[in-house]
């Protein structure tokens, strides 16, 4: 590729583009498949477990604490968490960790 690139530069030719063009193409390709949408798909996911908690499960923060949610507000995005009897914890929805959900297993 590259002797056929030299000979044509050796005749005063324009190399063509469209290997470039079609390297640049297929290197965006692979990036997006690869990492782009795979991100947003788990994105999606955890977006979805959120919005699908509900008062009495069982739960893990991102920083650790086991709780049962007791409340959840929707319009702040937040939930009580009881971690102990009368203890009761407030968080962001998006401090909920969705690997940490209890009753997956």
């Amino acid at each position: 590729m590259l002797q056929f690139q030299f000979a044509l530069m050796q005749q005063g030719a324009q190399p063509s583009m469209m290997p470039t063009i079609v390297m640049l193409v297929a290197l965006f390709a692979i990036v997006y498949f690869f990492m782009i949408r795979p991100q947003n798909k788990r994105q999606k996911e955890i977006q979805k477990f959120r919005n699908a908690l509900q008062r009495g499960q069982e739960i893990v923060t991102i920083g650790g604490i086991h709780g049962t949610i007791s409340s959840i507000d929707e319009n702040d995005n937040t939930v009580m968490v009881e971690v102990a009897t009368g203890v009761k914890i407030k968080f962001e929805k998006a401090a909920i960790n969705p690997k940490g959900d209890i009753n997956k297993k």
